[in-house]
């Protein structure tokens, strides 16, 4: 197996959006190992950090329609997903398309909007499809959706459910920049000239050969059975509500390839796993208290806590 089309592949992004965001270089690579898989992003960050920027920078760099939607307890799933309405100048029905038609999705402040709307995008984001009055719309490829919660304010808001949480493949969070980095960012020119600059560095046809390629990074009996061991081990909790589901070991194994393959090597090792599994599993479980950093530090305990198999 070929790997330089996906070290290639990662640097084209980051370098890409780094032009943007600057110092969040993990955050990017693991957004470009979401696509990848075909999944989406739960971004659960401080306001001002730069989601917005970082998306629309996504977007550019993948060629892709972006779409922002800022989530409101009035909004409704038809301003979501579209609607059918009346020409009277043709005498039928026509559809007007909705923002989840974009291949690039931000969802901002999702649990600000009411449940019914929230599920609207389960069947976007699991099926690639919508449904309305009885019609399918498929998706156009690529599609990915970035949702975003504020951590600090709960006033008015719907927490997710944990079913509509296990879809999103990942959950990341970009933090304050560093003071050094911060200096650079307002020396700099303004930022959405920055993004109008930007270009496609990949292609649709590059994408989906590394989807299917990455299917061939090899996993040995070994290292799957210590993606097993931590999955079992927050089923097994006293300290936990719920463990990982199988949607999520299968995630955790989906990003492993792909770091690997974004690595240069044909195989995943241990390294690869414990790379990943915070991002990939903190929001698949819930402590007793429910609070999501108890869960991100659980992980990260559990990796120094259980053994890890040697070469």
């Amino acid at each position: 197996m070929n790997t330089d089309a996906f070290t290639r592949f990662k640097e084209r992004i980051v370098n890409n959006c780094s032009e943007v965001i600057v110092g969040k270089e993990e955050v990017i690579r693991q957004t470009a190992v979401c696509l990848i898989a075909s999944g989406h992003v739960l971004l659960e960050d401080l306001p001002g950090t730069g989601k917005t920027m970082l998306l629309r920078a996504f977007a550019k760099s993948i060629g892709g329609e972006f779409k922002r939607i800022q989530f409101t307890p009035d909004i409704l799933p038809s301003d979501l997903t579209g609607v059918n309405f009346y020409d009277p100048k043709r005498g039928e029905f026509e559809f007007r398309r909705g923002p989840l038609f974009a291949n690039v999705i931000l969802a901002d402040e999702i649990n600000r909007a009411v449940p019914r709307s929230q599920s609207a995008l389960l069947e976007v984001m699991e099926e690639r499809q919508i449904s309305v009055d009885g019609e399918t719309y498929p998706m156009k490829e690529p599609y990915i959706v970035m949702a975003t919660q504020n951590p600090i304010e709960s006033y008015g808001t719907f927490p997710l459910p944990e079913a509509q949480l296990d879809r999103f493949f990942m959950k990341l969070s970009m933090g304050y920049m560093t003071p050094e980095q911060e200096k650079s960012v307002l020396r700099r020119g303004e930022t959405r000239d920055i993004i109008e600059r930007l270009g496609c560095v990949v292609t649709g046809e590059e994408l989906a050969e590394l989807r299917r390629a990455y299917w061939e990074v090899a996993v040995s009996e070994e290292v799957t059975d210590y993606i097993m061991s931590i999955i079992l081990a927050t089923r097994e909790s006293q300290k936990l509500a719920y463990g990982v589901s199988a949607r999520g070991s299968l995630a955790l194994y989906k990003a492993s390839r792909i770091t690997a393959a974004m690595e240069g090597r044909d195989y995943v090792i241990p390294e690869d796993v414990k790379r990943e599994a915070p991002a990939v599993l903190s929001h698949r479980i819930a402590t007793v208290s429910r609070s999501h950093l108890d869960a991100a530090e659980y992980i990260r305990g559990l990796l120094e806590e259980l053994p890890v198999p040697l070469e």
